[in-house]
């Protein structure tokens, strides 16, 4: 099976690949969000524990797939071999650092009085603000994608079609609970089950347009493929410090929440070694 998507998507044209994986990141964000029809009120045991889980994928994903590529294909020695994959990381970190002083969001399960970016004249909705703190989220996660296909069309050996397959189905499987974490306080808060849903599954739009953007960005400029890597990597990094860290250890499930996490960072990191 594994072998016949390889096969598939090493006859498209890498941004198409990109946009493809994109769009089955985000169809596992809907479908996460679709469990609103299903479930009345979820464990907070499980969305805790589930929640963990992202963090390690995305931790694991980080390094296996993003950080160590982007130090292999680096060229010089010591410092030198280094130095792409520390810039591009610190980058990616101050990028997500200005969007979040910037964008009005909101933090799951925050009253809307602990909003955070630059205040508006008029309130947002709590619903709007909870999208985009998302959407926050799944930018790096998009991008990464995109520029693991960039790379292979740019004919760069560290960058694998298998490599970004598994960075895909990796983000994809830490995409479900997200659409979960979305729908179902909205539904709590007495959204009715289409609405919860629509909004849950819209915050992973964003991953299928990023990815296409840094497919073309590497295709345009080779060169920057170990900065863009790590970029991401930074990227993600700070979205697990800044949002989902914090949030598995409000309540108290921070014990399952933590095994969570260790279970995603193993789960990512066997399946990058196994098939990437």
């Amino acid at each position: 099976m594994f072998d016949q998507l390889i096969a598939f998507f090493e006859s498209v044209d890498p941004v198409w690949a990109a946009l493809f994986a994109g769009l089955f990141t985000w169809s596992l964000t809907a479908i996460g969000a679709a469990l609103v029809f299903v479930f009345r009120n979820p464990n907070k045991k499980l969305l805790d524990g589930m929640l963990g889980f992202t963090g390690g994928v995305m931790i694991a994903a980080s390094f296996w797939s993003l950080l160590a590529p982007a130090i292999n294909m680096s060229q010089g020695e010591g410092f030198t071999k280094v130095m792409p994959a520390a810039i591009g990381f610190a980058l990616g970190a101050l990028f997500l650092f200005v969007l979040d002083k910037i964008l009005p969001h909101l933090h799951l399960n925050h009253p809307v009085s602990k909003t955070e970016g630059v205040k508006t004249k008029t309130p947002w909705q709590k619903t709007t603000l909870l999208v985009l703190a998302i959407t926050l989220h799944n930018i790096p996660e998009g991008l990464a994608v995109g520029v693991l296909f960039g790379g292979v069309a740019a004919g760069i050996p560290e960058a694998t079609i298998a490599g970004a397959l598994t960075l895909a189905i990796g983000i994809g499987l830490q995409n479900l609970p997200e659409g979960l974490a979305v729908s179902f306080p909205l539904r709590r808060a007495g959204m009715s089950r289409g609405k919860s849903f629509m909004y849950g599954q819209s915050s992973a739009l964003v991953e299928p347009i990023a990815a296409v953007i840094g497919a073309l960005a590497v295709g345009f400029f080779t060169p920057i493929l170990p900065y863009a890597l790590a970029f991401a990597a930074g990227a993600m990094i700070f979205v697990v410090i800044e949002e989902v860290v914090p949030e598995t250890q409000q309540g108290d499930n921070g014990d399952i929440a933590t095994l969570g996490f260790i279970g995603g960072f193993i789960a990512m990191m066997m399946l990058d070694v196994a098939l990437g």
